[in-house]
């Protein structure tokens, strides 16, 4: 475990604050250099209503994940992730685990499961560093 893992979760989990959704709100930080380079939370697209579900309290199906948020707005910033670390409040979904590798990010840090280990097992098959902090 780095030095600042601790801090970059517990800002990651403050950034998940910022998210409408009811059902679980997540924040991602990707950090290079330790500097933080984009940030992400899970929610709708920009443009759209901020209300992540529909009146049965299902998420909708166009809702973002954090890491593809931070993603995405590094991609836009003109940024690079190559080598860079991924701070998650929660272990990335199969989905951005591919979108993760292919950001060529070398390292995923998290601190909740996810209902299902796909994705994590993906990132290690990657050759990706994962690792959960309590």
């Amino acid at each position: 475990m780095e030095k600042f893992d601790h801090s970059y979760l517990q800002m990651a989990a403050i950034w998940a604050q910022n998210s409408y959704c009811k059902r679980r709100q997540v924040g991602a930080l990707i950090v290079k250099d330790r500097m933080i380079i984009s940030d992400g939370y899970n929610g709708t697209p920009s443009g759209f209503e901020n209300i992540c579900e529909d009146e049965n309290g299902v998420t909708k199906p166009y809702v973002l994940h954090a890491e593809a948020n931070a993603i995405t707005k590094v991609a836009q910033s003109g940024n690079s992730s190559l080598g860079a670390t991924l701070y998650v409040t929660a272990a990335p979904c199969l989905e951005c685990s591919k979108l993760i590798i292919q950001a060529g990010i070398k390292r995923v840090v998290y601190k909740d499961e996810y209902r299902l280990t796909d994705g994590v097992d993906l990132l290690r098959r990657a050759g990706i560093e994962v690792e959960k902090v309590d």
